[in-house]
């Protein structure tokens, strides 16, 4: 999408104006941008997601290039034990099902630390990481996973390509919604992919996000919002064909998605292609007026969040909050929550702590502040990760804590 004059904002897929809302947040910051200092120059950005009339991608327009979020990212996969378990569980499926051994080659697109990737290397297949943020390749590297700090598109692929690299099995999680030129980075995809090859992607499902109110997904960094449908059509312009999907818990639900050079050999058909794409039809995402409503969803689940917090303070309870996580700045910044309001947030990476939520200006520290602070109520930001906090931090009801979150209403944990 075009940042210019919101009357010619054009879909970066298809190129048709953008006209129609889908929820506008207002200005928030970059929801990745950490501050150093509470009182560090934080810039705001409108932050509007639109569909498109014509081919009903969602996404949001991009503010700042993709250099200035991912140069130097926050996030580390390997602090999440359930990501790193699911990354297991996927290879060890993905080696059985496409056969994999010491001749083929695996390559990950926005490999991140090398979290996935390790467990091909542990099984003897030789692997490659593309990771844009120099200082998570880094750490890759560092613990052993070869790792190219780069960002992904068609060059870059054509570079590999002549250089004799072909990805046998080429995947890619969450890195789908963070691509600005959409065009380019699936054309790379097709290039990189061997004649044979299979190629894996896991995005965030639109439908999801609809169905539960997931307003908090949508920022800067996210800039586009994928359904099945929609999907189907961006991989069939250039040359890639899917034939098979799962539905998977991550991220509150997301698609993984198998795709194949059209030129290549054929693949028989998952069933659960024809039933994720039934129930989107099902749901309207096939037609503009299926994504109308959307806002006053949203607006409701702000005026909760405002009341709960309200209402503590009256009541002279304290509030903390747990996971600094990029859902929880959009969610904080459009119920406009400071650090009046939320003591502080705790986090596991030590990469964060110590800084300050943008916007909110919440302070960011170990975990270990909440036995020592006992708060009344923790409310948790990452709530797909809920299970696993609750878990790993139990012992808040040894005072009387108590848990909560706000998606897709605000409720109180028992």
């Amino acid at each position: 999408m075009r940042a210019s004059d919101e009357t010619s904002l054009t879909c970066r897929f298809c190129g048709s104006q953008l006209t129609t809302s889908f929820a506008d947040l207002g200005e928030t910051p970059l929801a990745n941008s950490y501050l150093t200092a509470p009182d560090q120059a934080d810039p705001h950005y409108p932050l509007h997601a639109r569909v498109c009339d014509s081919c009903l991608l969602v996404q949001v327009e991009d503010v700042v290039t993709a250099e200035e979020i991912f140069s130097d990212y926050a996030y580390f996969s390997s602090f999440s034990t359930s990501w790193v378990a699911h990354a297991e569980t996927y290879t060890k499926m993905a080696t059985e099902r496409f056969s994999l051994d010491a001749s083929s080659s695996v390559i990950e697109v926005a490999s991140n630390d090398g979290y996935l990737l390790q467990h091909f290397m542990k099984a003897g297949i030789p692997v490659l990481g593309i990771e844009p943020a120099a200082n998570v390749a880094q750490t890759a590297n560092a613990n052993g996973v070869p790792t190219l700090a780069e960002f992904f598109g068609l060059k870059f692929a054509q570079t590999l390509h002549e250089k004799g690299m072909r990805a046998d099995l080429l995947l890619g999680n969450n890195v789908l919604a963070h691509v600005p030129d959409l065009n380019d980075f699936v054309a790379g995809l097709a290039c990189l992919l061997a004649d044979d090859g299979v190629l894996t992607m896991e995005f965030p499902h639109l439908a999801r996000l609809i169905e539960d109110a997931q307003f908090d997904t949508i920022y800067h960094e996210h800039f586009s919002y994928f359904s099945l449908l929609v999907v189907d059509k961006v991989f069939t312009r250039h040359g890639l064909y899917l034939f098979d999907v799962e539905e998977l818990p991550t991220h509150g639900g997301s698609l993984r998605i198998f795709a194949a050079r059209r030129d290549g050999p054929q693949r028989t058909e998952g069933v659960g292609l024809r039933k994720v794409r039934d129930d989107e039809v099902a749901m309207g995402l096939y037609r503009r007026d299926g994504y109308a409503g959307f806002q006053s969803r949203v607006e409701a689940i702000r005026d909760g969040v405002q009341a709960f917090l309200g209402e503590t303070k009256r009541a002279g309870k304290t509030v903390a909050a747990y996971g600094a996580a990029a859902k929880g700045n959009t969610l904080l910044n459009f119920c406009g929550v400071d650090a009046s309001q939320i003591d502080f947030v705790a986090d596991i990476s030590d990469q964060k702590q110590g800084r300050f939520l943008p916007g909110s200006r919440i302070p960011i520290v170990a975990p270990d502040r909440l036995r020592d602070s006992r708060p009344d109520y923790v409310l948790i930001l990452p709530w797909n990760l809920k299970r696993e906090i609750t878990v790993a931090h139990d012992h808040i009801a040894d005072w009387g804590g108590r848990f909560v979150v706000a998606l897709p209403e605000l409720t109180i944990l028992s």
